[in-house]
């Protein structure tokens, strides 16, 4: 067990709080304008971690915190009292919840195992219009024409994330040369995909309080870039959100997204590494419970 003194894990929590209060601060700001932002607020719609919850410090597991201050911590789940101070507890773990675990831990590793793909070009958004009177973010125009995504999707994809094609047209869906359901995401997955590694986000989140904050926030400053790069490869006008477009429909634009596709993919490799060993380690440590 690592032990932090209290102005140890003090500075810590604050300074969490202040690194995510600059993604929480404006779209909670937005919220009670109820305006919306086209990229940002992707990561609180599709993922379901609440900024408050993004907030709330934690030490994740293997750390005892000192201090008279460290007693509050026992009003919350998971929290136990130890020789040295207070820290988590072994996780208790439902049936359910630890097949859950299970499941992502042996889609983690088994993505990690695999070598990276860079050639998608980001073209599921493309799919997602292809063929359709109204695009799917309607507010936000498109930057090139209707003929043009369907001349660019007509050459095919080669999408290997479920939560990704599954949002394809109808007419899109069979130019990819896997049709992805939930059953075989495993099967496919691999450690380049934009969707894959931003979904570490939520495969992080899902291990709170026992994973540390700060492993979290990495994971969501992860996504946010991914999803800045996801709509800057978009077929959507993104320029009035200061963003400039990747054109993945040239040569010139398939090469720059491929070195960003990369480069987060860099990113991503020793992130999926550690929630890898602390899914590990939580399921072998953790207790039963009821379901």
């Amino acid at each position: 067990m690592q032990v932090l003194s209290e102005i140890e894990w003090t500075e810590a929590r604050e300074l969490h709080e202040r690194r995510v209060s600059a993604w929480t601060q404006p779209h909670l700001l937005r919220q009670s304008h109820h305006q919306r932002h086209p990229t940002e607020d992707f990561l609180w719609d599709y993922y379901s971690l609440r900024p408050s919850l993004l907030t709330r410090w934690s030490p994740g597991w293997g750390v005892i915190l000192q201090g008279e201050s460290a007693l509050h911590y026992l009003n919350r789940d998971g929290f136990t009292r130890y020789a040295e101070g207070v820290g988590l507890g072994a996780p208790p773990l439902s049936p359910r919840r630890r097949e859950g675990w299970s499941w992502t831990l042996s889609l983690l590793e088994v993505t990690a195992s695999r070598q990276p793909q860079c050639a998608c070009y980001a073209l599921h958004e493309w799919a997602m219009v292809y063929r359709i009177p109204v695009p799917r973010h309607a507010q936000l125009p498109l930057r090139v024409s209707q003929e043009q995504i369907n001349d660019t999707l007509s050459r095919g994809t080669l999408c290997t994330h479920y939560d990704a094609f599954r949002f394809f047209t109808s007419a899109a869906a069979p130019l990819n040369p896997w049709q992805l359901d939930r059953s075989s995401q495993i099967e496919h997955e691999q450690p380049a995909c934009l969707h894959a590694n931003m979904d570490l986000y939520k495969w992080a989140y899902k291990l709170l309080p026992w994973i540390a904050s700060e492993v979290v926030a990495d994971a969501f400053a992860l996504a946010l870039d991914i999803r800045v790069l996801d709509m800057r490869a978009s077929p959507y006008d993104v320029t009035h959100l200061d963003l400039s477009p990747i054109r993945v429909e040239t040569p010139e634009g398939k090469e720059q997204f491929q070195q960003q596709q990369r480069l987060l993919a860099q990113r991503a490799a020793p992130l999926r590494l550690h929630l890898i060993q602390l899914y590990r380690e939580l399921l072998q440590v953790s207790t039963p419970s009821l379901p």
